[in-house]
């Protein structure tokens, strides 16, 4: 398949591996990672996400785990030929049996987000069938260092479900970014974000297109550093 090139590092993709899209590009640019010293990614796919954070936080170190081997096989090559590999770590990992004493200021993921059905079609990666949101908070929830934030991108109808379970754990949210594919949209997505410490929601909104296939000027800021627009 053919790479994703962005301004300073490029994304070899596979059939294997689900490709690059929007919502890791916007959990790459809108994760809170600027105070993180010590980041993990659950899922990296591409690395996508980790390469992102790397290029906006240039102290901090990163360690990714898939539990999909042709995943890890190719976050790895990606990871070694960026400008950031000395800070890059990658795992060929089930997350659920994942084992560190290490604590991570930023846990992020761009989680599988619809019930399993009959398509084989990126299953793991699109499906809840490896790891459940339930199996996703509990486990992050145990690695977060005391201030740590957990990052994801989920659809907007597995709000109640995700924060709800969220709580129950120990987790709470504390940012939510709306996401709308266009504008004047209903919004789709969200970039949710939470603390182990109970505290005030902030909230905001995000629009990615101001018409079909044109993108808003938010969405032109937020990626200037990032994309390689023509």
């Amino acid at each position: 398949m053919k790479p994703f090139t962005f301004k300073q590092f490029e994304i070899q993709q596979s059939k294997e591996v689900f490709r690059v899209g929007t919502d890791g590009v916007l959990l790459g640019a809108l994760a809170d990672v600027e105070r993180a010293s010590n980041v993990l990614e659950v899922g990296t796919g591409t690395g996508l996400i980790s390469l992102m954070l790397a290029q906006r936080n240039p102290r901090a170190e990163f360690l990714g785990v898939d539990i999909n081997k042709d995943a890890a096989r190719l976050t790895q090559l990606n990871f070694e030929n960026s400008p950031f590999y000395t800070r890059l770590k990658n795992f060929h990992q089930d997350f659920k049996t994942f084992d560190t004493q290490d604590r991570f200021d930023l846990v992020v993921s761009n989680p599988p987000y619809f019930e399993e059905s009959g398509s084989e079609k990126d299953k793991i990666a699109r499906q809840t069938v490896e790891l459940n949101f339930r199996q996703l908070i509990t486990k992050a929830s145990m690695l977060l260092s005391e201030n740590g934030i957990f990052s994801v991108i989920i659809p907007v109808e597995a709000e109640e479900v995700f924060v709800l379970t969220g709580k129950e754990i120990g987790l709470f949210l504390c940012h939510r970014v709306n996401i709308k594919g266009i504008e004047n949209s209903k919004t789709k997505r969200l970039v949710l974000e939470f603390s182990l410490q109970e505290q005030e929601i902030n909230e905001s909104d995000f629009i990615v297109e101001k018409s079909p296939r044109q993108y808003s000027d938010q969405y032109l800021e937020l990626t200037k550093e990032f994309h390689v627009f023509k």
